[in-house]
């Protein structure tokens, strides 16, 4: 199923081309700095939180606690987790193998 559509442009399609092109987080932040508000960088931020936290199993109240977010849009994330374009759940699922190939390396 095409879950792009909607926005789907040549200007999205660069857009994604050059965040690809960033090479480590210091060049993240300085890319994001300049291309979001502060607030949107924190909202985004949130977000990816917010679905780990529900991944993890994590009730609302948690999460609420936590992060902030309002229970709006930890419900809005779990619909995007169960039946969305599954975007969280591959960059979750990538985070969660990065993180236990670098816990085995510090062993």
């Amino acid at each position: 199923m095409d879950y792009h559509h909607k926005i789907k442009s040549e200007a999205v399609d660069n857009l994604f081309k050059a965040i690809l092109l960033l090479e480590s987080i210091d060049e993240c932040y300085r890319f994001f700095e300049d291309i979001c508000t502060i607030g949107e960088i924190q909202a985004m931020a949130q977000r990816l939180e917010v679905a780990r936290m529900l991944k993890e199993g994590m009730t609302y109240n948690e999460i609420v606690k936590k992060t902030g977010a309002s229970t709006a849009t930890i419900s809005r994330i779990k619909r995007y987790l169960n039946y969305g374009a599954d975007g969280y759940n591959l960059i979750l699922e990538r985070m969660k193998k990065q993180e236990e190939k670098q816990k085995k390396k510090d062993e």
